[in-house]
């Protein structure tokens, strides 16, 4: 058990959590989009959802987002999570202090930039434990640069404390001197929040873009003799912001190589990462191996031992262990264990194909049930059907489900044939056991272990080519010209 003192409130910080204040009240007007650059998508998650998460993952007691009075955000902030309100857009400052009634006066506060969707959860606990190993008023997170251009510079005191941060927005905001420092101002800070409360009072407006900036308030703690120290990253990335599409890119490409080294870490083999997109929120179980130019999404689950692509679409699927999925675009759709899928099948919701189904080429399943060891090999279109284990669907089949008015369903039972050409006019029962005849259109149930046959009788015209060449001779028209009007 750690003693008192700094040891103690630092044993009370990791067992409490800081709040977590996330600002998300600007306007990203230059994303130049009508969805709001915080709903910006992020390999699965809006923009604002990333630095929600990583509080979250490091223990935050309380996680507040401050956002503007659209109230867009709303819709994407996760349970327990509070909101509050800035008003108007009059700085950084201002927007923490509209989440001053949400701050415990005794306990320690992080603020983040809803736009700064790398920090990482690890960074938040090492940000709290330093703050609270200092005993200071305000902790900054710093980070060493080889091209600061953009950010806040950090100025540094004699004793090697933080003495304030120096913006460079617009020319003459920072000195010549000050242009050169490297250690730049990340966004993210710790604070008592009682000082911080107290001192968020005296922040002014006095700088050419009239808004009230949050590190004003560490010359204003300095001049009530309260310390404020620098915490510097090792890793810069989390500094990184987004204010437009391009930056957004950039960012997405760190956070695609971040999940791409986690799954592969845990057993997974990516052939080729660069040619492979994969959101946060999927799970791929050891040694499957995923193929170029797929692209993986949603809350999707692979299992172990599975080969996913070349080329194949996994949006919300659950696909189990040692199944192939090639070529394929699979929706929120099941494939069960060692099903074979591909290539070019299209999947989507409500299918699922049980263990050791087979879903060939160019197959197309919606809201159907396969069962186990059954196989619709290609050319096909099954809709609102259910199909017995170890049935075999040949080419061409359709299942007619829908009249007009309502969706049927087809039943196949198990063991069944389908010949090849075989449309099935739901709502139709095909039993177990049961045969159709290649080119059949079923209207009617087929009794188990019965042969169906629907055909139209064919009839053999003899002589027909000699007589549409005479035909065709005497109208003028070029042989074989349109012999569909015989």
């Amino acid at each position: 058990m750690l003693a008192g003192g700094v040891g103690q409130i630092a044993y009370d910080l990791y067992v409490t959590g800081p709040i977590v204040v996330i600002l998300a009240a600007g306007q990203g007007t230059r994303m130049r989009s009508a969805t709001p650059k915080l709903l910006h998508p992020l390999c699965g998650r809006p923009l604002i959802a990333w630095p929600m998460a990583a509080a979250l993952e490091a223990g935050a007691s309380k996680v507040v987002v401050v956002q503007g009075p659209d109230g867009m955000l709303a819709q994407v902030v996760d349970d327990g999570v509070e909101i509050a309100v800035q008003q108007q857009p009059l700085g950084t400052a201002d927007a923490v202090r509209a989440a001053t009634r949400q701050i415990a006066a005794d306990g320690t506060v992080i603020v983040l930039n809803g736009d700064h969707p790398l920090v990482t959860a690890e960074t938040i606990r090492g940000l709290a434990r330093a703050h609270a190993r200092a005993g200071s008023a305000a902790t900054i997170a710093t980070a060493v640069l080889d091209d600061p251009s953009g950010y806040g510079r950090v100025v540094r005191a004699p004793d090697g404390t933080v003495e304030r941060v120096v913006e460079t927005k617009a020319p003459g905001d920072a000195s010549e001197l000050e242009l050169h420092i490297r250690e730049i101002n990340t966004g993210m800070f710790a604070f008592d929040g009682r000082a911080l409360a107290a001192a968020l009072k005296e922040v002014r407006a006095d700088n050419a873009q009239g808004e009230q900036y949050l590190p004003d308030v560490l010359p204003i703690l300095r001049s009530h003799e309260r310390s404020v120290v620098a915490y510097e990253l090792g890793d810069g990335t989390g500094a990184l912001g987004v204010n437009d599409r391009a930056a957004l890119a950039q960012v997405r490409a760190i956070a695609q190589e971040r999940i791409h080294r986690r799954l592969m870490l845990a057993g997974a083999t990516i052939v080729d990462p660069r040619a492979t997109v994969i959101d946060v929120g999927v799970e791929i179980g050891a040694d499957t191996v995923i193929a170029p130019f797929s692209c993986i999404h949603g809350a999707t689950v692979v299992g172990e031992g599975a080969t996913i692509g070349p080329s194949t679409t996994l949006i919300d699927a659950r696909v189990g262990d040692h199944a192939s999925v090639l070529h394929s675009h699979v929706e929120r759709a099941e494939v069960g264990d060692r099903v074979s899928v591909g290539p070019f099948t299209y999947l989507r919701p409500g299918a699922v194909l049980r263990t050791g189904a087979k879903a060939g080429a160019f197959v197309e399943l919606k809201n159907s049930d396969l069962g186990p060891g059954a196989k619709v090999p290609h050319l096909s279109y099954i809709g609102d059907t259910e199909i017995g284990e170890r049935t075999n669907v040949g080419a061409g089949t359709i299942t007619a489900n829908y009249d007009g008015a309502t969706k049927n369903r087809t039943r196949i039972g198990a063991g069944a044939f389908l010949g090849v050409d075989t449309m099935l006019v739901a709502p139709v029962t095909v039993g177990d056991g049961a045969y159709t005849g290649a080119g059949s259109v079923i209207t009617d149930d087929v009794p188990p272990s019965a042969l169906g046959i629907a055909r139209a009788h064919q009839r053999n015209v003899e002589g027909y080519t000699e007589r549409r060449k005479r035909r065709d001779q005497q109208q003028g028209a070029p042989a074989g010209e349109d012999h569909a009007r015989a």
